[in-house]
This record gives C-alpha cells, sequence and structure tokens, in this order.
C-alpha cells in the first residue's frame, strides 16, 4: 500500500508516461513483431513474453523476436516493416488501463493541468491519441524524438513545464520503466511507479528510488489534495 503524502504543497501538473502507463499498447505492437517475423518465417513471439518489454520500441521487439539472427538483416528494414504495419493499425488492441477515465476526468474536475512524455516517436504518438477521447485535454505531450533528447534525461519534463508554464518542483511524473523515474527525479518532481504497467515479474522496483509505487492508476488519488 503507498504511503500517502500529507505535504501541503500545491500541485501544479500531472505528467505521464504514455506506453504501459495509460494505455496498453502492447498487443498492437505484439501484432507488429509477429508480422515482420511471419515474413522472414520466424517463430510468433507470444504476448507473456513480449508484453513486458513492449515499452522498449521497435528494438526492443525486434530484438526479442529475432534474437541473435538479427545480425543477419538490415535492421532499418526491419523497423520500418514494423512501423509501418505498427501506423497501420496503431489502434486495434490499444485500450486505457482501467481507472484511467476516472483519474483524467478527477484532474480536469480539479483544474490540474496534465500531459504526456513519452519516448514514443511524436508522430506515432499524435497518430494514436486521437482515437481515444480522454485525451482531447492533454495539456502538453512531448514524444521521443520531438527534443534531442528524451528520457532518461530530464530535458522533456522540464521543456514540458516550460510548455504549460508550471514549476517542475510541484509536478507529479508517473511511469512504468527506470528511465521514466530517472527522468522525473532528476527534474526535481515527486516520482511514481506504475506498477501495472510493463515491468518484469523479476524487476525489483524499489531499486528504482521513486518517491511512491502504486497499483493502480486511481492509487493516486490518494496523493492529490
Amino acid at each position: 500500500m503507498p504511503t500517502v503524502n500529507h505535504s501541503t504543497k500545491q500541485l501544479a501538473s500531472v505528467l505521464f508516461d504514455l506506453d504501459g502507463t495509460l494505455l496498453d499498447t502492447a498487443d498492437d505492437l505484439g501484432a507488429a513483431l509477429n508480422h515482420v517475423l511471419q515474413q522472414y518465417n520466424k517463430p510468433a513471439v507470444a504476448a507473456k513474453d513480449y508484453r513486458p518489454i513492449a515499452s522498449d520500441g521497435a528494438l526492443g521487439l525486434l530484438k526479442l523476436g529475432f534474437g541473435h539472427d538479427i545480425k543477419q538483416y538490415d535492421y532499418e528494414i526491419l523497423r520500418q516493416q514494423f512501423l509501418h504495419y505498427y501506423q497501420e493499425n496503431i489502434a486495434v488492441h490499444t485500450r486505457l488501463y482501467p481507472g484511467v477515465k476516472a483519474l483524467l476526468q478527477h484532474l480536469e474536475d480539479h483544474a490540474i493541468p496534465w500531459g504526456i512524455i513519452t519516448n514514443k516517436p511524436e508522430g506515432l504518438t499524435k497518430l494514436l491519441l486521437p482515437h481515444y477521447p480522454e485525451f482531447t485535454n492533454c495539456a502538453v505531450m512531448v514524444g521521443g524524438d520531438t527534443l534531442a533528447k528524451r528520457k532518461p534525461d530530464p530535458e522533456p519534463i522540464l521543456h514540458a513545464c516550460e510548455q504549460i508554464n508550471v514549476d517542475n518542483k510541484q509536478c507529479f511524473y508517473v511511469g512504468d520503466a527506470l528511465r521514466d523515474i530517472q527522468s522525473g527525479n532528476s527534474a526535481q518532481m515527486t516520482t511514481f511507479v506504475a506498477k501495472w504497467g510493463y515491468i518484469l515479474s523479476n524487476e525489483n522496483c524499489q531499486t528504482w528510488q521513486a518517491d511512491h509505487i502504486i497499483e493502480k492508476p486511481l492509487d493516486l488519488l490518494m496523493f492529490i489534495n
């Protein structure tokens, strides 16, 4: 159970990672991987195997599928095949995690701006978000290639704070990967591990040095005055 923060510090904004935090995108990413594998007569990867690394992007997934054999292929061609299929099928299986809709609505009802900081390429993110009306009031979005640096560097998060004119020290950052927590901590934010996301079963999130670990999206409400 997370420890409730009784600080009186005014919450300025809540920023989120996307894949594995707000949206469960694993099955669409896995479908793109298996489509590419099929082109090369490689065995498909089961959901239980691709889900934990779904947020590692095309490189992580293709390495999973091809293993050491990936060195025998032109990676850029594999990547383009992966991305083409994913773009064409970007929101077939992707769903909001339970509780996300209510959480975002609570933030909006209390005039707390929220945004998305993801390592997913900006173009793909802009293609994906409109499929979900819950994201209509997203105050800021920074993709993995919006700036020269990406998470775990703090620059994308600090850039987002500048865009919506909030004090980074008065913001929350929520994500399901070590790079999210590193980025948020470096930006002097209050950080939360999204335990429901793409985390390996043997991963010890306690070592990430987040301020809090939460089990489900609505747990965040305990920290919002």
